[in-house]
């Protein structure tokens, strides 16, 4: 039973990893498909999201299974709450590459607003994000989801400074509303990539160490008794 239940698990995991390499080459793809003006890209972008929505199901549907059948404890259990919560912020990081996968469609058929620096740099800060909160998971590493966690200040700064220049973009020209609008929503899937990431981090911390971080410092119980 034992045996069975380390195979599921490892089963699930497996699944995972490949749901999170998906998602993270969507993100790529369609910041690609931006800087190269290249609408194929994007379309593959825009078809690979049902591929998500199915491993989705699929993994949840495992998890259950596993939850009903095999009653698991302590770290397997953790292990599993966070799989199910992992999961679900996966799907979405899928979802808001298709977000920027169609309006960078629609970028694509007008001339450049602006030559495209901060994008890349922002795009490079989330993908980062995303592949280090899943290696986080893969190596039980806490530490490194701190890190991940403490990335997002970095990504809520450039995005931040994004919206004031476009925002000054359609303030000085009306003409180019139409482009900085979509440029924000990428812009601002962007950062909503990150805050995902960040959730996965806290998913890690709270299956390796049994902690929940959400809504507080990240501090272990150590480090916050020392701070009071």
């Amino acid at each position: 039973m034992e045996r069975r239940l380390d195979q599921d698990l490892d089963r699930v995991r497996q699944m995972l990893l490949r749901m999170g390499g998906m998602v993270e080459g969507m993100v790529a793809k369609a910041t690609q498909s931006l800087l190269d003006r290249n609408n194929q890209l994007s379309t593959d972008v825009i078809a690979g999201d049902n591929d998500v929505d199915h491993l989705e199901i699929e993994i949840d549907e495992l998890c259950h299974l596993i939850l009903g059948t095999k009653q698991p404890t302590a770290v397997d259990l953790r292990f599993l709450v966070a799989v199910m919560k992992i999961n679900g912020d996966l799907e979405r990081i899928g979802d808001s590459a298709v977000n920027i996968a169609q309006s960078v469609l629609q970028l694509n058929d007008q001339p450049p607003l602006k030559p495209y620096i901060d994008l890349p740099h922002l795009s490079q800060l989330v993908q980062d994000m995303v592949r280090k909160s899943l290696d986080a998971f893969v190596r039980r590493d806490a530490r490194l989801a701190t890190e991940v966690c403490q990335s997002d200040d970095a990504v809520d700064g450039l995005y931040k400074q994004l919206f004031r220049e476009l925002l000054t973009y359609m303030m000085e020209d009306p003409k180019t509303v139409s482009r900085a609008l979509h440029l924000l929503l990428i812009s601002r899937n962007m950062e909503r990539i990150a805050d995902h990431a960040t959730n996965i981090a806290e998913d890690v911390i709270y299956y390796v160490e049994g902690r929940d971080i959400r809504h507080s410092s990240g501090l272990s119980e150590e480090a916050a008794r020392k701070a009071v």
